[in-house]
């Protein structure tokens, strides 16, 4: 069983930074991408930014240049340091990652999700 937990979320001024962090653990073989997500009110999730398992990032446009996505690779952690934040920021995150797990004999790899922080930045 694995799990993903969120932390770092909260309340900025314009201007400010956060940093959120997601820690997997459980029964981890292997982790490819992790990434974040955010979804606002009334809008659909969309990716933030990921980074795969070599270091290789991307970011959605809107971000790029005020948020930079790193991980630990012997935590099973991905981190989201957002810098400049601007009230459109405000959603819920949620990280994410794509984890192979044994069961038995079996190898499987599915998508697993954190609980969601929220993110809310005052003009």
């Amino acid at each position: 069983q694995v799990q993903m937990v969120e932390s770092g979320g909260g309340l900025v001024q314009a201007g400010g930074s956060l940093r959120l962090s997601c820690a997997a653990s459980g029964s981890i073989f292997s982790i490819n991408v992790m990434g974040w997500y955010r979804q606002a009110p009334g809008k659909q999730r969309e990716l933030v930014a990921a980074i795969t398992s070599g270091g290789s990032t991307k970011y959605t446009d809107s971000v790029k240049g005020r948020f930079t996505v790193s991980r630990d690779n012997a935590k099973n952690t991905v981190y989201l340091q957002m810098n400049s934040l601007k009230p459109e920021d405000t959603a819920v995150y949620y990280c994410n990652a794509r984890i192979g797990v044994y069961a038995g004999n079996s190898f499987m790899r599915d998508d697993y999700w954190g609980q969601g922080t929220q993110v809310t930045v005052s003009s």
